[in-house]
C-alpha cells in the first residue's frame, strides 16, 4: 500500500524536478550551441599545423558533446526515478543517497560508497599500459646469486 504524498514530499518533488529540468535545458542549449559552432566543410587549403589544430579543437568539441549527452541521459534517468518514487535511493545497496550528494550531483543513482566501489571495479578491469617513463621490470635472475659490489 502506498502512503499519501505529504506536502513536504510534494514540495521536494517539485524542487528536484525543477532542478533536473533546469540542468537538462542548460545542457540542451549548450549542445545546440556546440553544434552551431562546428565548422562546415571547408575548401580552404591549410598547412599541416592549421589542420592539426583544427582537428584537435574539433575533437575536443565532439568529446564535450559526448560528455554533455551522457549527462543529459543521466538526467533523463533521474527524472524517471523521480516519477517512479525511487529517486534518492542507491541502485546498488538500496540505502538513501545523502542529500548533500544529491545537491552536488542531482542525477546520482548510487551512494558515495557504492559509487567508489563501482569506480574501483572499473579501474581494476581497465587495461593498464606502461608509461614510457616507467622502467622495465628487471629480468629475474633464475637461480643466480645476487651480484655483489
Amino acid at each position: 500500500m502506498m502512503r499519501k504524498a505529504t506536502v513536504g514530499d510534494r514540495k521536494r518533488y517539485e524542487v528536484l524536478s525543477k532542478m533536473l529540468r533546469d540542468r537538462q535545458s542548460e545542457i540542451k542549449n549548450k549542445l545546440r550551441s556546440l553544434r552551431e559552432l562546428l565548422p562546415s566543410e571547408s575548401n580552404q587549403v591549410k598547412d599541416a599545423e592549421e589542420q592539426s589544430m583544427e582537428d584537435f579543437v574539433l575533437g575536443m568539441d565532439f568529446a564535450l558533446m559526448e560528455m554533455e549527452s551522457e549527462t543529459l541521459k543521466k538526467i533523463d534517468e533521474a527524472l524517471q526515478r523521480l516519477e517512479e518514487g525511487s529517486y534518492g535511493v542507491c541502485v546498488e545497496c538500496g540505502q538513501k543517497i545523502a542529500e548533500a550528494r544529491l545537491r552536488a550531483l542531482p542525477f546520482a543513482n548510487a551512494c558515495r560508497e557504492c559509487q567508489e566501489q563501482r569506480e574501483e571495479r572499473a579501474e581494476a578491469e581497465r587495461p593498464h599500459s606502461r608509461s614510457v617513463f616507467e622502467e622495465e621490470p628487471a629480468p629475474s635472475p633464475r637461480g643466480r646469486a645476487p651480484a655483489r659490489a
